[in-house]
């Protein structure tokens, strides 16, 4: 009768661990392609480890260490999506951390309509007014987020302060740093351009 050796055993993980890796190629799930990777890895580093293959096992550490934190990114976003419902209060506030304070006295006008769109703004203390359109925006909220996804890259309205107000100021490189370091904050935004597109199109359809 012929025993399986140890050597064998160590060999199959390897072979296992090439499987894993050749099985990516066929996966479409971001989710899934991170779980075959860390399989993978996993494999390797016992492999590596028994045969004292010392650069591979390096190599397959820290690879090991990359895809599992981002797997850990793609299930919390999954999460976070699949809990966010249209009632909850979107938050914004990590603009601050990000973002150009500016301290604006009342009656100043942040900006005007047809002014080239360089930013949006987080609106942290006070109110301010969008002229023609007779809305008030209260602190917590954002404002002229909605250039950003416009292509005539110009102010449709005026934002003028009725009271003394503090915004964190955001240009464009800053916003999508933002979106990409906190999902969070990236869902919220595109959530509330969801609303005023269809809030829009209600409005243009009925007028």
């Amino acid at each position: 009768m012929e025993f399986i050796t140890t050597h064998q055993i160590i060999e199959a993980v390897g072979w296992l661990a090439v499987l894993f890796k050749l099985a990516t190629f066929s996966i479409h799930s971001t989710i899934w392609l991170r779980v075959l990777v860390i399989l993978s890895s996993v494999c390797f580093i016992i492999y590596s480890a028994l045969f004292q293959i010392w650069p591979l096992l390096a190599i397959e550490v820290i690879l090991l260490s990359i895809n599992a934190y981002r797997l850990y990114e793609l299930i919390a976003l999954r999460r976070l999506v699949t809990h966010m419902t249209d009632e909850s209060e979107p938050d914004f506030s990590a603009a601050m951390a990000y973002g150009k304070k500016r301290v604006i006295p009342a009656g100043n006008v942040i900006f005007k309509k047809g002014d080239p769109v360089d930013s949006l703004y987080y609106l942290a203390e006070g109110r301010v007014e969008i002229e023609d359109q007779h809305v008030s925006v209260t602190a917590g909220k954002i404002f002229g987020e909605m250039a950003f996804f416009n292509k005539s890259a110009a102010r449709s309205a005026t934002v003028r302060c009725p009271e003394d107000t503090v915004v964190y100021e955001l240009d464009e490189k800053r916003f999508t740093r933002l979106q990409y370091e906190d999902p969070e904050f990236a869902m919220a935004v595109m959530r509330l351009v969801t609303k005023r597109l269809v809030a829009n199109a209600a409005q243009t359809h009925d007028g």
